[in-house]
């Protein structure tokens, strides 16, 4: 029996003829041609057009759990009482902390965090629905979650201007930034939106720039503070310039931030295995890495 594979797709004999149903003129077969599910396309847009989305955690009772890990590591590090208002403490652990201490007590907050099982999936938890929609639903996550700590008038914290993908990160990576407090202002990151990266690099080729101090100078105007309360978290496009300044609110930044990317896109000098881990692998995935082809060779 030979098959007709010249059919065009929703043709008037296709589907309809198939079952023996009456073709209607006028009616199409399908709803459209488009490939396009349905998702949230703001959300898309945003990450499209202006480099990063801000959204309400997904998983605030979580969130509220970590921020209050954090305090009491902060507080058994710098032998205090745990706090009862864990936001608080953070907020005013200048208090407690000079910035020659403030190293040693980040590691020992990053450690104890990292050394929770449970860390990295609340993490994800905190924008999970929004990382399958911009990503993709087979992902890698960085097998540490990283921690900063700005005190106010801290200039040994500062991160400089910088675009992540051009010092050896793959470019299909996204940062999900998450405050332990409500950050505003120069307590905050500052981001470069895309139209102006774009129109800087345009106008501006890396070959004119002297230094970072140079670039920083020709962006500082058309940066952006994010301004997120706790509650609230970013996932942002690291290929955009990003980065801080000294703190001139009264107050402590603490956030987390982490990277995730699609399980199968390319990686740079961040590999998988080693900075990276699988987290959601769906079973065809699994299958394929498993399949082996039937061995020549006789049996021994």
């Amino acid at each position: 029996m030979t098959h007709n594979t010249d059919r065009p797709i929703g043709g008037t004999d296709s589907v309809a003829a198939a079952r023996g149903d009456a073709p209607h003129d006028g009616d199409p077969a399908f709803r459209d041609g488009s490939f396009e599910d349905v998702g949230d396309h703001a959300a898309r847009g945003d990450l499209l057009e202006r480099g990063w989305v801000q959204i309400a955690s997904e998983s605030l009772d979580e969130l509220a759990r970590i921020r209050g890990l954090a305090a009491d590591l902060a507080a058994s590090e710098l032998g205090v009482e745990p706090p009862a208002d864990g936001g608080g403490f953070l907020d005013r652990i200048a208090e407690h902390v000079d910035v020659d201490r403030l190293n040693a007590l980040r590691l020992a907050v990053f450690r104890g965090l990292n050394a929770r099982p449970g860390l990295r999936p609340a993490v994800y938890r905190q924008a999970r629905r929004l990382l399958h929609e911009l990503v993709g639903n087979e992902l890698a996550m960085q097998r540490r979650v990283n921690l900063s700590i700005q005190l106010p008038g801290d200039d040994s914290s500062l991160l400089p201007l910088h675009a992540d993908s051009w010092s050896g990160d793959s470019p299909y990576e996204i940062v999900l930034w998450i405050p332990l407090v409500d950050c505003r202002a120069t307590k905050s990151m500052f981001v470069l939106p895309r139209a102006e990266q774009e129109r800087l690099l345009a106008e501006h080729p890396m070959s004119t720039w002297r230094s970072v101090g140079d670039l920083d100078a020709r962006v500082r105007g058309s940066a952006e503070y994010l301004d997120v309360r706790f509650g609230e978290v970013v996932l942002f496009d690291q290929n955009l310039l990003h980065g801080n300044r000294v703190n001139e609110e009264p107050t402590t930044r603490w956030s987390l931030n982490c990277r995730f990317k699609g399980l199968f896109t390319p990686y740079a000098d961040k590999k998988l295995g080693e900075f990276f881990e699988p987290i959601v692998v769906r079973p065809m995935s699994q299958l394929g890495m498993r399949h082996r082809f039937p061995s020549a060779e006789p049996p021994r």
